[in-house]
């Protein structure tokens, strides 16, 4: 609710404040005495209608003050009774951009003082058939101006946006109910986004019309039809998914240098069971290529001969260059950095095609990032005797470089190395967590070993 923060009857000037959560009441300047005998002096004043000269936002550049006028549904050269000035206050308030909202009208200037939320939160699609981006945030933006592609995480801003999905979607035939829900690192209370989602109905790949495919390739290209097809939909990721799920059985023939388009094609179709979103296909498949050479950074921790050997350059000059074997040395070196600690390695192959000779050669590019450090490793659901037993053949000791495939390893290993524990975990299954922290780079590694029946 308004609160009333001064009166003057020679200048006719009045403050209200809202502040959330709680919108409390607040005297400022004088006492609640003097400020109720302020109000009984001047009971005319409320009922009188004032003509702001001019009406100003101070405190949020976000927003212009068209945008905030037409928010708050204010208009300039309007006559306003305090009753209204503190209605159109109210809906700016409610619309949740803002923390908190003060105004003054001292005469002549009826000025705003925002403060603005620091809980707004980006629009992220979640299964809805519309395309995000520029468009839609604009269309959103014509119908609420205080969206600028983000949220609150409550008020009107939020529900009338949910709504004008709904009503969009309503445009294409389908009547459903769209929630908006907050996703992130729920556990650790950090929202990134404000996800909204069909909830009254499961959304699906739809049928998939195909351009481009050979005769040869035809039947794997089907196949892929037909994983795709009823598969769950998701507005961000489908049509990528898509393109990357036809342009690996091209890569897998050797076809390096294929170009896969999915976009959707028309309404999607209401089903008795799913709402199924249709899409179309085109492909340029492009020709063979044979694969030329791979060149790794300077200070890789392989060597070019494992390269080649993993790619069987070493004995087939000719060899196709199959994205099979490509993704599999990709991953090689990521492992390779991965054993060293850099858990948030990157590895980025460029293709260079060489037409006259009907090559593609790659030069990789590796990111490393941080290197992580062991915190501290724990034996959960063992005997005191049998953790001891452990943590002394144990070598990654707190603080060195985490290797993730030192502990995928370890138990097989001291199963090898000692007949004790060999006998000891004979029918025991093993599995670990990781717990990396991104912040500090440290990682907590728990295994467990669990007895089999």
């Amino acid at each position: 609710m308004p609160c009333i923060a001064s009166s003057d009857v020679g200048s006719m000037l009045c403050a209200v404040c809202y502040s959330l959560p709680t919108m409390r009441l607040i005297f400022c300047g004088f006492s609640i005495l003097s400020a109720i005998a302020l109000l009984a002096v001047n009971l005319p004043v409320t009922a009188q209608k004032f003509q702001p000269k001019s009406i100003q936002f101070e405190g949020d550049p976000e927003y212009s003050d068209q945008e905030l006028l037409d928010a708050a549904g204010l208009k300039k050269g309007t006559v306003l009774t305090s009753a209204e000035m503190n209605e159109h206050s109210k809906r700016l308030m409610d619309s949740g951009a803002f923390d908190t909202l003060t105004f003054k009208f001292d005469g002549q200037d009826l000025i705003y003082s925002l403060v603005p939320s620091t809980t707004l939160y980006p629009l992220r699609l979640e299964n809805l058939p519309l395309m995000p981006g520029k468009d839609l945030d604009s269309k959103l933006h014509d119908l609420f101006p205080l969206y600028h592609g983000k949220v609150p995480a409550e008020g009107t801003l939020l529900d009338n946006v949910r709504s004008a999905l709904e009503e969009m979607l309503s445009a294409q035939g389908i009547k459903a109910t769209v929630t908006a829900t907050p996703t992130g690192a729920l556990s650790a209370h950090k929202v990134s986004s404000m996800s909204f989602a069909i909830s009254s109905q499961a959304v699906q790949v739809g049928e998939i019309h195909l351009q481009g495919v050979s005769s040869a390739l035809q039947a794997k290209v089907n196949s892929v039809v037909d994983q795709t097809v009823k598969s769950t939909y998701d507005t961000e990721n489908t049509a990528i998914n898509i393109e990357h799920a036809f342009a690996a059985v091209y890569a897998d023939e050797g076809y390096a240098a294929v170009k896969v388009k999915a976009s959707q094609s028309g309404n999607p179709v209401v089903g008795a069971e799913a709402i199924q979103v249709p899409f179309n296909v085109s492909v340029q498949e492009g020709h063979l290529y044979k694969l030329g050479s791979v060149r790794l950074p300077s200070d890789a921790p392989l060597t070019q001969a494992e390269i080649d050997r993993s790619l069987g350059l070493a004995s087939h000059s000719n060899a196709i260059a199959k994205g099979l074997s490509l993704r599999s040395t990709w991953l090689l070196i990521a492992s390779r950095y991965k054993s060293k600690g850099y858990l948030d390695v990157v590895v980025t192959p460029h293709p260079e095609f060489d037409e006259s000779a009907g090559s593609v050669s790659y030069t990789v590019e590796v990111n490393p990032g941080s290197v992580y450090h062991l915190a501290f490793v724990k034996f959960d659901n063992v005997s005191d005797d049998l953790r001891k037993l452990l943590m002394r053949s144990w070598q990654m000791l707190p603080g060195d470089p985490f290797d993730e495939g030192y502990v995928a390893n370890f138990i097989n290993k001291m199963q090898t190395e000692d007949p004790l524990l060999l006998r000891v975990l004979a029918h025991v299954k093993v599995t670990y967590n990781v717990l990396a922290d991104p912040q500090t780079h440290e990682v907590n590694c728990i295994i467990k070993l669990e007895r089999l029946p």
